[in-house]
């Protein structure tokens, strides 16, 4: 079968890729659509550490094709969206509700994949960008048949990130304030989120003026191209709120700088694992703090069945979300689009 892989010189689309059938626990899915995340992109780069070689890909979406013994929510022919949390649902984290902590979920590579009788990993507990994978039955979260496979690829996980960083970790308040730094896909479902939750000034931050479209569809209220203005043109007293989604360390202190008392900086941009940000402690004395979060705090077999739910009555935006759609011959088109922020997301078809 098809599917992308990297080994650490350039990532390559192969046709000889296998999978292993799915053990107690797990699920064979048939992948329809995967959405390209930056965060694939950091394992090209090197900002996010990853054994290899490694099937890429891990927000998708497809067709449940087998379940092993014991899989009852899910059954052969459903549809389903694919999280990257393969939490075990019985550690202290996961009955606490936060399957985000869960320490069997985290820096634990599997390898259901082999080629040429060398075993490949699964990134993300997930590698969507292959025609099958294997996951945890919790990971594979069922949908309505009709949300179309491409627009419901991205629910695992930058609607999952942005919205869920909104409505989970900051719990943006109705009539609050909202900057959001980097308006990409990341970013587009802060903004989403924050007009879900009810802000009433949201602000989209980026330097790429083609942005400015995109991100009043989903809930702008304000667009500009300076975390600098944001006080002199908008908020002259600082946000409630503010969203980091680029993963730089210089506009993590500007996310700081932006706080009105009592306000929040989340930090969702992936920084390289030893980048360090500076800020002045002496402005936190006025009960701001600053966040960080994993996943969009995210519960996903609950979050995913509300946003389709919310996509079903108009009131969450998916298809707006695809930019463009490419076979996953594809691939290096595809990269080179998201990297110079061409699309918001680009989704992978098989």
């Amino acid at each position: 079968m098809r599917g992308v892989v990297f080994d650490g010189s350039r990532p390559r689309v192969v046709d000889d890729l296998e999978v292993r059938a799915p053990g107690p626990g797990e699920v064979l899915v048939a992948v329809a659509a995967a959405g390209l995340c930056h965060s694939d992109l950091s394992v090209l780069d090197g900002t996010i550490p990853f054994p290899l070689p490694v099937v890429l890909g891990h927000e998708g979406a497809g067709v449940v094709e087998e379940v092993g013994p014991g899989v009852r929510h899910v059954a052969p022919g459903d549809h389903v969206a694919l999280s990257t949390l393969a939490n075990c649902g019985a550690c202290a984290d996961c009955d606490r509700g936060r399957p985000t902590m869960c320490r069997a979920a985290i820096g634990r590579p599997t390898r259901p994949f082999s080629r040429g009788g060398e075993p490949l990993h699964q990134f993300a507990a997930n590698s969507s960008f292959a025609e099958r994978t294997v996951v945890k039955a919790v990971q594979a979260v069922r949908i309505p048949r009709d949300v179309p496979l491409t627009s419901a690829a991205v629910l695992g996980c930058g609607v999952l990130t942005g919205v869920g960083a909104v409505l989970n970790r900051a719990k943006v308040g109705h009539g609050e304030s909202v900057v959001v730094i980097g308006v990409g896909g990341i970013g587009l479902n802060v903004i989403q989120g924050a007009r879900l939750a009810g802000a009433t000034t949201i602000v989209a931050v980026d330097t790429n003026a083609a942005k400015e479209a995109p991100a009043r569809t989903f809930g702008a209220t304000h667009f500009l191209d300076s975390a600098a203005q944001v006080k002199k043109e908008v908020l002259a007293t600082g946000a409630d709120h503010v969203f980091e989604c680029v993963g730089h360390t210089g506009l993590v202190r500007q996310a700081v700088d932006l706080l009105d008392r009592g306000g929040q900086a989340v930090l969702l941009g992936m920084t390289p694992p030893k980048a360090e940000a500076s800020f002045l402690p002496a402005a936190m004395f006025l009960d701001k703090s600053i966040l960080g979060c994993r996943y969009g705090s995210s519960r996903p077999q609950r979050d995913i069945a509300l946003y389709a739910e919310l996509y079903g009555r108009g009131a969450l935006l998916l298809d707006e979300l695809v930019t463009e759609t490419y076979p996953v011959e594809d691939f290096t088109r595809a990269a080179d689009d998201a990297h110079h922020g061409r699309v918001a997301r680009g989704v992978l078809t098989f």
